[in-house]
């Protein structure tokens, strides 16, 4: 690799169906703010990486530990708390955010027990986190990879990387949301099938009535058919253009 390198488990299209995710797009979502934890000891790298992100029109906020950034997430327990070396409070546990970026070799904690301690919780496990570091160690990439890390990234940061990663987000953040919608209007459709079903046949308490997502009776070709069932969009990685 060369001296500014990316390794990522991802692989962003421009378009994906009906949706524009290309950075040109001009969609609401895309107009839409992204929160990014910015997590490096080094004030002059975290320095570079915050004004980076401002530049990209991210929403920043920058921590100096791993231990601070579990403390701002709310993920830290009475113990490891004590062994926090920042035991002051600035109201922001609990902390929502979009993306992590962290650096790799940070004294106390590693960004990759930071990495590990995000994935082990089921309230962050979906939050893409993103590994930096100066040392271009293929041993320490690939470990970071395996453990869910979506990028890592050998220093210096650029714009480009940033820009990247924020367009990524907001790909995935495009796609979840339609899923959602999809997974409402499914749930409204059977809900208001099953009322009118229970309705209509008042007499028939002994059967069940019957699901609108139901497979067809095979001897009667008119029944009502199910409605086409669209592939479940939980990754970028299952679309590839």
């Amino acid at each position: 690799m060369g001296s500014n390198s990316v390794v990522s488990n991802r692989r962003m299209p421009e378009k994906m169906n009906c949706f524009d995710l290309s950075p040109n797009s001009n969609s609401d979502s895309e107009a839409e703010e992204v929160h990014v934890l910015a997590v490096d000891d080094s004030l002059v790298d975290r320095k570079v990486i915050e004004r980076l992100l401002k530049i990209s029109s991210c929403k920043v906020t920058a921590v100096d530990s791993g231990w601070r950034a579990l403390k701002l997430l709310g993920l830290l327990d009475d113990e490891e708390e004590d062994k926090s070396s920042s035991s002051s409070s600035d109201g922001f546990e609990g902390l929502k955010v979009d993306l992590i970026i962290t650096d790799y070799w940070m004294p106390g904690m590693t960004g990759y027990e930071l990495l590990k301690k995000i994935k082990e919780s089921s309230s962050f496990r979906e939050i893409p986190v993103v590994i930096m570091s100066s040392e271009n160690v293929m041993t320490r990439i690939d470990r970071c990879l395996e453990e869910g890390a979506e990028e890592f990234i050998v220093k210096p940061v650029k714009l480009s990387d940033v820009t990247r990663l924020r367009d990524y987000y907001m790909a995935t953040r495009e796609i979840r949301s339609a899923e959602s919608g999809i997974n409402v209007n499914k749930r409204k459709l059977q809900e208001s099938f099953d009322v009118s079903t229970a309705s209509s046949s008042p007499s028939s308490s002994s059967a069940s009535p019957p699901s609108l997502f139901s497979s067809p009776a095979p001897c009667s070709p008119s029944s009502l058919d199910s409605p086409t069932r669209r592939p479940k969009m939980t990754s970028l990685d299952h679309i590839l253009i």
